[in-house]
């Protein structure tokens, strides 16, 4: 509220007005008295209008009061995650995919790349879009895949002590010591069940989804024709981004360029020669490549003692961190394409012409696959499961379904082992509620 401030005292003020009249020069004003009843300071301000005409010039002054609290500015506001929040909806499977990057920006890039070219110009490039690495680059790469190496041994000594189920008719995982009731299987034979999951053991790769794309030695040579799709390995697609971005693998040669390669619109008109692989590709003996692949993984490393659990599970918890910050950090700079039908991924400024698509819409394109700018979930996907409070209670249940949280499969691995949740995690995992009994639920408001 304005408090009531007495009049304005100056020497511009005075009882004669003419000498008002004319006067030049600066006004002299003091500050007003104002009576301190509340214990926010009165902001003030003055505001002087002079209006002239033919004669005379008179002043106006305007006073404004404010209760509005002066701001510290030494204060930082600290990151806030909120909590309790639901995660987004999947898109159905009957639609393609969103481009992450806005269409509009899409067509006025290659409105401008088509410009160019028509005016005989070559499009400018810039590492690593011209086939040269990114020298900043290269150490991040490096701790993605030392951090990918310790991930996979982490969880596969984890799940000795953790147990993990899967569904076989859908892709639901339950990370406890047995499979929840909640209803909502969508398997072939799910009516026969009445949408409660079928429970069997899991294993790594229901908790680390195995996501491949093929390994190419040159990304900017040829393209991988439907024909020779056998001819080319198969491995992680961490691993294959890591390859490009400047990790060194013998089994796995790149090819690294000193020249860039030139373009002119969506030709190449110089990428250095085409050159053949090395062969042979495959060396599936070596050790090396075992510790980066999750197939058999539980199966070559001991379960640990009782002891190390919660360190492994920690240590495990930053691995995980580590791959998926490094993730994002390289997708930003090198290209990786994702099918906007199917689960498909390809590093590489192209997608490969290989026809084994067979998602929405697939006879329309022949197989093929409708290639744009992948996501880091899709390179490396979360795979949320439900959060469970106590692990030997009782068994998740439909009617409870909206108290109950979800975190990545992971993540609840490893807090269930003794790691830390980091704070990012915890506004979907719903840690602030309390589950009520069974008989509790029409109670509940």
């Amino acid at each position: 509220m304005l408090q009531t401030v007495p009049p304005v005292t100056s020497s511009l003020w005075n009882s004669n007005p003419s000498q008002r009249v004319g006067q030049k020069g600066p006004m002299e004003f003091k500050s007003p008295q104002l009576s301190s009843i509340s214990p926010h300071n009165l902001l003030l301000k003055f505001r002087c209008e002079h209006l002239q005409n033919a004669e005379s010039m008179s002043s106006r002054t305007f006073l404004c009061a404010s209760r509005r609290p002066l701001q510290d500015l030494s204060f930082k506001k600290q990151k806030a995650y909120p909590q309790n929040v639901d995660l987004p909806t999947l898109p159905p499977k009957k639609k393609k995919k969103p481009y992450p990057i806005p269409i509009e920006k899409i067509r006025q890039v290659a409105k401008k790349d088509k410009r160019l070219a028509e005016m005989g110009i070559e499009k400018p490039l810039e590492p690593p879009k011209n086939g040269i690495l990114v020298p900043d680059l290269i150490h991040v790469a490096y701790e993605v895949i030392d951090a990918w190496k310790l991930l996979i041994k982490g969880l596969a000594q984890l799940l000795h002590v953790i147990p993990v189920y899967g569904c076989s008719e859908c892709s639901e995982v339950h990370v406890a010591h047995s499979g929840h009731h909640i209803q909502n299987c969508q398997g072939a034979t799910a009516a026969k069940r009445r949408s409660f999951h079928s429970w069997v053991r899991g294993s790594i790769n229901d908790i680390l989804l195995p996501v491949e794309s093929y390994h190419l030695y040159d990304p900017f040579g040829r393209r991988i024709k439907h024909e020779s799709r056998f001819d080319y390995d198969r491995i992680p697609a961490v691993v294959e981004l890591c390859i490009q971005a400047g990790v060194d693998i013998p089994e796995y040669p790149s090819r690294r360029r000193t020249k860039p390669i030139r373009m002119l619109g969506k030709k190449v008109i110089d990428r250095g020669g085409f050159v053949e692989e090395p062969r042979p590709w495959r060396s599936r003996g070596s050790s090396a490549l075992s510790d980066l692949d999750t197939d058999g993984a539980c199966g070559r490393l001991p379960p640990p003692s009782l002891a190390d659990v919660p360190r492994i599970a920690q240590e495990t918890m930053d691995a995980y961190e580590v791959v998926r910050s490094g993730v994002t950090k390289l997708m930003r700079k090198y290209s990786v394409k994702a099918c906007g039908y199917c689960p498909e991924v390809h590093i590489g400024p192209w997608g490969h012409n290989v026809k084994l698509c067979g998602a929405f819409k697939h006879q329309w394109r022949d197989g093929k696959h409708g290639w744009q700018d992948a996501v880091v979930d899709e390179v490396f996907p979360p795979n949320y499961v439900w959060h469970v409070q106590d692990p030997k209670g009782p068994p998740l249940r439909s009617a409870l379904k909206r108290y109950y949280g979800k975190a990545p499969a992971v993540v609840e691995v490893c807090m269930q082992a003794g790691a830390q949740v980091p704070e990012q995690y915890k506004p979907t995992m719903r840690l602030d509620i309390i589950v009520p009994e069974s008989e509790e639920v029409d109670l509940v408001a």
